[in-house]
Parts: structure tokens; C-alpha cells; sequence
């Protein structure tokens, strides 16, 4: 009666007889420990035969006695009626079962009711653990925190909110298509976590609806999705006969709209896999028209440059490819696994002349920086005339238009104390001023050079320079020499 009370839990729980057998003989044990009160090693033992219980108590015979309550020595078993006992034999003492009181067959019920729950979990875990990416139907039975959770027959799995759409709406008893995406152990036994926004939600609808891809004919190369709003799915044709994309969509449109019924209305995009990059990037950005592609290295937010493609299209093109909210661009770069840059003619063209400007400026500069090492006759002459001159002869720098305090008192560390000096020393030479730059050195020294012409003593002293201008103007010259 016993054994067939066994195999008929054993068919109803999907588990093997064997599991439920070793669960009734250590709650046997383990009920008898309670019964006895006893610290000895109880063992219990189902008869396949008659379907009896025999409980025994069981020593090992050892030559010294370290704890008696597993182990017996040799002596002592030959007392207990064993024939020859050897080292490491075991001893075993019949006990009697049928004294075991109510409180004890209620503790092994416990634990076999236990044994049969965790085999139970056991076998789910691992039914479910090898369907991790199938497609599964269910019912909703109920919704927790925003979750939902689905009755799949044998097992609860639970769609988080994270995984549902949000262009769908489920009521407790409705029917509702899930991909597993992973399983996981918990307290209450194993967790079937499901997807409805998952990518591979999409590859298994393709599959029930397109016999050429179930088949093998077209392959699917790639899938992204937003759930609810669009998806793109990157599809090859492994026969050249076949065209991968109609085959998708179907006679007018019957097997993509069967597909986008069961995602309420999500908008799909199919289009042609292509081995070159550039291409593939043509196709990912469709509906819009590209009308170049290049592949840059540009540096990510940690510092590491990375490639990125460079898309142009024209003016009434841009929004289309950038999609609502960047959802199409987004899309292509994640079907191609890689950033991507959209961009109009005009933004390219206005790209280009500000990079071109810059590179001109800094060329500019670096040439004006070079100019004192290249003209060692002109940079001796500057320290002869700015040594000469005080910053009250030939004008003051405050005379000069565009020139503050700050940068007056850098043209005077620098050894330009007044617009004469400026002035001949020449614009390239102001480069090597801190904080003035190629249009402000040209400025400068247009005011200096008016500001110089306009003195009253230079004139003259240029037009016809007297004994005294001479003797003055010559002798520090002189001097330095």
C-alpha cells in the first residue's frame, strides 16, 4: 500500500519515486531520534519487498572507542551477537517502530512534506533553466508592485515592470505570450523571470510567421527594440532567390502585420543585413535617405577614442533619420553596435570652416612664436631700442586704442613701454606677449604706428634730425654695442 502511495505522488508531482522514498526513510530517522530521545545514529530502511519500515541503530566497530554513540568496539560487538566483526564493519540493532507516538509521525510529516517540496523546486529549476529564450503562453493571475504574475501551468513566472511594454494593458485572466529570460533560485523556490519587451520576444514571433526563417532560408542577423513604440530587425537570405525582406512582411503585409498585432501596434522596420559597414548603415537608417557614410575615431567620455559613423543626408532628410526623440538614429546604432553622428550638408560644411579656421589660427601662432628665433638680427635690435627708451618718451601705451591695464603692463614685461617701440618692433613680434593673440598684435600696432606718427618730436627728429637728437639717439647705440 505503501509503495503504491509512492508512485502515485510520485506522477502527480513529476518526481521520482526514489526522491520520495529517501524523504519517508529520514523522516522515519529522523521522528525515532525524537521518539528515543537518543544522540545514537538512527537509520531507517524501506523493504521493497514487503513495503515495511525497519529502523535500526547503527555503530561502526572500531579497535578504540573515541564516541560511543556511532561506534562500538570489536569486543563488544562479539558480545552484541556479531559473527567475526572486522574494523570498519557496521554493527546495526533492530528498533521497534511501531511505538512511535502521534508527535512523532506529525515530525515526519513535516519533513516529508519538505523532501517532496524542494525535489519539486528542483525539478522546475531545471525544466525551466534549459527554456531561457523560449516563447511561452500563460494566463495573468495576479499583479504584485507593478509586476505581473503569470501562471504558466507547473509554475509561477513573474514580468516585471521593467520587461513589459508600455503600449500594452493586461487584466487578471487574460492570455499573454512571454520569452523566459532568466531563472532564478529564491527562498520561495525557483523564480521564471518573462519578457515582453525582450528582442528575442521578437526573433520567436518572426519564426512562427515566417516559415523561411524557421526553416533556416533567412537568417536574422540583428534585433533592437523599444518596446511599444519600434523595432528594427536586420534580416540575410541565404538563398539568393529569395528576397529576405519581402519574405518578412509577406503578401501585403499579412506576416509582419500578424507580428505587430501581437505587440499592439509596435512599428517594425525590416531591412537588408550587408556585410560592408557602410551599406548596413544605409539600410539601419531607412526610411531616410543617406547620402554619405565615413567611419571616425572619436574620443568616449572616458578618454578612449572609439569609432563612430559619420552619417550626411540632406537638409529635409535630417529629422527623418533622426527619428522621433533620436528613436531611429538610437535603433541603428544599436543594430550596428556603434555611435552614430547624423548631420546635414550645411552642418557639415559649417563644421568644417570652423575646424579649418582653428587650424589656420594655431598655425598662425605657432609661425609668429617661431618668428624671434628665425630674426636673431631684429630681436637684438628690439632690447637696444626698448633699454634706450623710457616709457615716457614716445607716447604712453594708455594712448593707444584697445589697450587696458592689464595688457599695458604686459607690454611693458615684455619690454614694449611705449607705441614707438611697438611700433618698430612689428606685429609679429607682439605674438610673443602673453595674453595677445594674432588679430589683437595687428591692432596694437596699427594704433602704435599712429599714435608714433602723430608725436611732434619724431617728425621733426626724422625729417632733420638736429646736433643734439644725433648725439642722443646715437651714443646709447653706441654704447651697447
Amino acid at each position: 500500500m505503501l509503495l503504491q502511495t509512492i508512485e502515485q505522488i510520485g506522477r502527480e508531482k513529476n518526481i521520482a519515486p526514489e526522491v520520495i522514498i529517501a524523504a519517508i526513510e529520514e523522516a522515519m530517522a529522523v521522528a525515532a531520534q525524537k521518539f528515543y530521545r537518543t544522540d545514537d545514529r538512527l537509520v531507517a530502511k524501506l523493504n521493497p519487498e514487503s513495503g515495511d519500515l525497519e529502523l535500526h541503530a547503527v555503530k561502526t566497530v572500531v579497535e578504540e572507542v573515541e564516541d560511543a554513540t556511532c561506534e562500538i568496539s570489536v569486543e563488544d560487538a562479539v558480545a552484541a551477537g556479531m559473527e567475526s566483526p572486522q574494523v570498519g564493519d557496521e554493527q546495526r540493532t533492530s528498533m521497534p517502530t511501531e511505538q512511535l507516538g502521534r508527535i512523532a509521525a506529525q515530525a515526519a510529516k513535516q519533513v516529508i512534506f519538505q523532501k517532496v517540496r524542494d525535489a519539486e523546486r528542483d525539478n522546475i529549476f531545471a525544466e525551466y533553466e534549459d527554456r531561457v529564450g523560449e516563447l511561452l503562453t500563460g494566463s495573468v493571475k495576479r499583479f504584485e508592485r507593478g509586476d505581473m504574475v503569470i501562471d504558466l501551468g507547473r509554475a509561477e513566472a513573474v514580468l516585471p515592470r521593467r520587461e513589459q511594454s508600455r503600449a500594452e494593458h493586461y487584466n487578471v485572466g487574460d492570455r499573454i505570450r512571454v520569452v523566459v529570460v532568466e531563472v532564478l533560485r529564491d527562498t520561495r523556490g525557483p523564480l521564471v523571470v518573462v519578457s515582453r519587451s525582450s528582442p528575442t520576444l521578437l526573433l520567436r514571433l518572426f519564426e512562427m510567421e515566417v516559415p523561411e526563417i524557421f526553416d533556416g532560408t533567412v537568417l536574422v542577423k540583428g534585433a533592437v527594440r523599444e518596446g511599444g513604440d519600434r523595432a528594427k530587425v536586420a534580416v540575410h537570405s541565404v538563398d539568393a532567390d529569395i528576397d529576405p525582406v519581402g519574405a518578412c512582411v509577406g503578401m501585403r503585409g499579412s506576416r509582419v502585420q500578424g507580428i505587430i498585432r501581437e505587440l499592439r501596434g509596435e512599428k517594425i522596420d525590416i531591412v537588408d543585413w550587408a556585410e560592408d559597414l557602410h551599406q548596413y548603415a544605409i539600410n539601419a537608417l531607412k526610411p531616410a535617405k543617406v547620402n554619405s557614410v565615413t567611419e571616425v575615431m572619436r574620443g568616449n567620455e572616458d578618454g578612449f577614442e572609439e569609432p563612430h559613423l559619420e552619417v550626411i543626408v540632406d537638409e529635409d532628410q535630417l529629422s527623418l533619420a533622426i527619428g522621433k526623440r533620436g528613436q531611429n538614429v538610437r535603433l541603428a546604432g544599436k543594430l550596428l553596435s556603434r555611435k552614430i553622428d547624423v548631420m546635414s550638408k550645411e552642418q557639415k560644411a559649417g563644421i568644417a570652416a570652423e575646424a579649418e579656421a582653428e587650424a589656420e589660427a594655431q598655425a598662425e601662432a605657432a609661425d609668429s612664436s617661431a618668428a624671434p628665433v628665425e630674426a636673431p638680427a631684429e630681436a637684438a635690435e628690439a632690447p637696444v631700442e626698448r633699454s634706450t627708451e623710457s616709457p615716457g618718451e614716445g607716447g604712453s601705451l594708455e594712448q593707444i586704442e584697445g589697450v587696458g591695464p592689464k595688457a599695458a603692463e604686459a607690454l611693458r614685461e615684455a619690454g614694449y613701454g611705449s607705441p614707438a617701440l611697438i611700433a618698430a618692433a612689428g606685429s609679429d613680434a607682439l605674438l610673443a606677449v602673453a595674453g595677445i593673440g594674432p588679430k589683437s598684435a595687428v591692432k596694437i600696432w596699427e594704433q602704435a604706428v599712429a599714435v608714433d606718427s602723430g608725436s611732434d618730436a619724431e617728425p621733426q627728429a626724422e625729417d632733420d634730425p638736429g646736433p643734439a637728437a644725433t648725439d642722443e639717439s646715437q651714443e646709447p647705440v653706441a654704447t651697447d654695442i
